[in-house]
């Protein structure tokens, strides 16, 4: 059963159509991603959801009883009172059963005290035992902790939290109090790489369902069992992000096939009754008419939309650098008037062509990392050396290259003089601004627009060392993935400060970690796939004793397990088509399951109505079954094929 559903779900604002027909039903213990281009309206969906807005059109049913949780993305306003006390409101019956036990224990005191009253201290008690009376503190404490909140913070005023420390606060509140579903607008903002991990780990194992919407790959390849794409139409996935992007590619790839091959046919039979109508074949020529027709009336498929690319960024270098970019000696990096450094560095090397990613916690001094290699802030102590030859470009976390007075073309003519009006539209136009957008001033700019700006700038530098500050900060999925495959094609050297993982796995060389505990910048040279499983190996409990390794063997090329052969590329073709087939059956049936459990979620009055309601809906998930357990087999089997 779904803990949710919405039939024909349609929003307008005036004239303008933000998305319509939406028919969908999300059951217990779903792990779904809501996915698009900025602007389609995933905030908006989720706010009728979480019936924060009324749909224009259609409706949301929502189970008996359902308790909800929803994390708005933009900063929220929270009663007054400590952070401490907000999460203790999440516990409010228990904290009423402590007062009644109290009051109990001192009725039990009265020699005079009633039999029943002892066996209602036993009843509350229980119940207080069995609803983690002893533990809730426990469980504030490992969440606040979790979300990166210190001990400090715990009896910090709310009127004093920042804006990203409230939405943390509020999200706090909500795990703690564990809804039967959570709507969650961007829970990743505010949050470091470590706290992201954690509530990870924290929805993997949590019981309730939940509908994220999020620019952050990684934490959507680590959460979601399912991806609906918003186009506006909604477009259903299986699998996480990845999985996603593999079936959006083939099913672009199918319905284009399609497509052409139903335009071929229709030239081709109006081509046999332009020849031959009126001839002694009029007859065939009338009757392939008539079918005809009736395809362009029925059938007729609609041209499939490319996937979209809103951003045409190209990174150019003005020249080769030297093979040796960066050496430090004895570095410290801070500000003097601290009194100490924020963090001592090993003497670092970096290399032509190297993409150098660099995390750690907020405030550990990334940004100011990057500054110091700028020479804007001089080192604590020690020195950096640049190579030879480098054109550094800069793209800073918080825009400041960018001046809120300027128009978008008078900003973009800062870093390129000769560039006529014409050519700064038709350059900005790549970038996804039209119109009379590039007349605007840069204050009235989003955050995802200005770091559209900001690249435009930073692709107009021709430089060969790029030093990125959270480049993809408010970049809506489609813009992101543009970026990624731009730089990773790009021939120079790069210094990367993200929070984006799925952008620092695909790209760095080498990790820098900053340790603010222990003050120190860690190097890992390798992969972050690497680096991840170093640091899994690492916190492995050491055995006991040690069993002699053999010496390996010489090395020995790599052939099929026995008794397995290698898929010649006919069968592959095959398998792939009966997966397509089977992907087309599986969807359907899906949508037509989700319509069942739609109106059960709301069942007809009349009982022999709603039985048999069921038992189709029950047919339908045993049909299910088979074709999705077949369909795993036959994907399975292309991705272990030795070939």
């Amino acid at each position: 059963m779904s803990v949710l559903s919405a039939q024909n779900l349609g929003k307008s604002f005036g004239p303008v159509d933000i998305f319509e027909d939406l028919t969908f039903a999300i059951p217990r213990r779903a792990r779904i991603a809501i996915v698009g281009p900025n602007g389609v309206g995933k905030t908006t969906l989720l706010r009728i959801l979480a019936g924060v807005e009324e749909p224009t059109r259609g409706s949301v049913h929502r189970a008996r009883g359902l308790t909800l949780g929803y994390l708005p993305q933009e900063a929220v306003t929270i009663r007054e009172g400590t952070l401490w006390s907000y999460c203790l409101m999440a516990f409010e019956e228990l904290l009423a059963q402590a007062d009644e036990l109290k009051a109990l224990e001192r009725e039990m005191q009265n020699p005079d005290c009633p039999p029943d009253v002892l066996q209602r201290y036993g009843t509350v008690l229980s119940r207080f035992e069995q609803g983690g009376g002893y533990t809730y503190a426990n469980r504030i404490q490992q969440t606040l902790a979790g979300l990166g909140f210190l001990e400090t913070d715990y009896q910090r005023p709310l009127t004093q939290l920042s804006g990203g420390q409230r939405t943390r606060a509020v999200l706090a509140r909500l795990l703690l109090d564990e809804p039967d579903l959570l709507l969650l607008d961007e829970p990743s903002n505010h949050l470091d790489i470590a706290a992201v991990e954690w509530l990870e780990a924290w929805l993997r194992d949590w019981d309730g369902a939940v509908v994220i919407v999020s620019h952050d790959r990684y934490f959507l390849d680590q959460t979601a069992t399912q991806v609906w794409e918003m186009t506006p139409a909604l477009e259903v996935y299986r699998g996480n992000y990845t999985a996603y992007l593999t079936q959006r590619e083939a099913r672009y790839t199918r319905r284009l096939a399609e497509y052409e091959a139903q335009n071929e046919y229709i030239e081709k039979q109006e081509d046999y009754i332009r020849r031959f109508l009126g001839t002694q074949n009029n007859n065939q020529a009338r009757g392939r008419q008539r079918r005809l027709e009736r395809l362009l009336a029925d059938s007729r498929l609609s041209a499939p939309k490319a996937n979209i690319r809103p951003m045409h960024l190209r990174l150019a270098l003005a020249g080769r650098s030297g093979d040796l970019v960066l050496r430090s000696y004895d570095l410290q990096v801070g500000y003097q008037d601290e009194g100490r450094p924020l963090f001592r560095a090993p003497d670092l090397v970096l290399k032509r062509g190297e993409c150098v990613a660099i995390i750690g916690p907020n405030g550990a001094g990334k940004t100011t990392f990057l500054k110091t290699i700028l020479n804007q802030i001089p080192p604590y102590a020690g020195r950096i050396e640049l190579g030879a030859s480098l054109k550094v470009g800069y793209f800073a976390q918080a825009h400041e290259g960018l001046n809120p007075e300027l128009t978008l073309i008078e900003e973009i003519n800062t870093v390129a003089l000769a560039m006529l009006p014409a050519e700064a539209r038709n350059y900005l136009a790549k970038y996804g601004f039209t119109g009379e957008e590039v007349f605007a001033a840069v204050s009235t700019l989003s955050g995802g627009e200005r770091g559209r700006l900001a690249l435009a700038k930073l692709a107009l530098t021709d430089a060969n060392l790029l030093l990125l500050d959270e480049p993809t900060n408010h970049l809506d999925l489609p813009t992101q993935e543009v970026l990624q495959n731009v730089l990773a094609d790009y021939p120079g050297t790069i210094l990367l400060v993200s929070h984006d993982r799925y952008l620092i796995d695909a790209l760095a060389t080498q990790i820098w970690e900053m340790d603010p505990d222990a003050g120190m910048l860690k190097v890992f040279s390798g992969t972050y796939s690497e680096y991840k499983i170093a640091q899994s190996a690492a916190v492995q409990p050491v055995p006991e004793t040690a069993v002699p390794v053999p010496e390996p063997a010489a090395a020995q090329p790599e052939v099929a397990p026995a008794g397995r052969k290698t898929l010649s590329r006919n069968q592959r073709q095959q398998i792939q088509k009966k997966l397509d087939a089977l992907e087309e059956r599986i969807h359907a049936l899906e949508r037509e399951s989700a319509l069942h459990e739609a109106k059960l979620a709301n069942p007809p009055a009349d009982p022999v109505k709603t039985a048999h309601l069921a038992e189709a809906y029950n047919k339908l998930k045993e049909e299910l079954e088979p074709l999705l357990a077949e369909w795993e087999a036959l994907a399975t089997s292309l991705e272990e094929d030795p070939q």
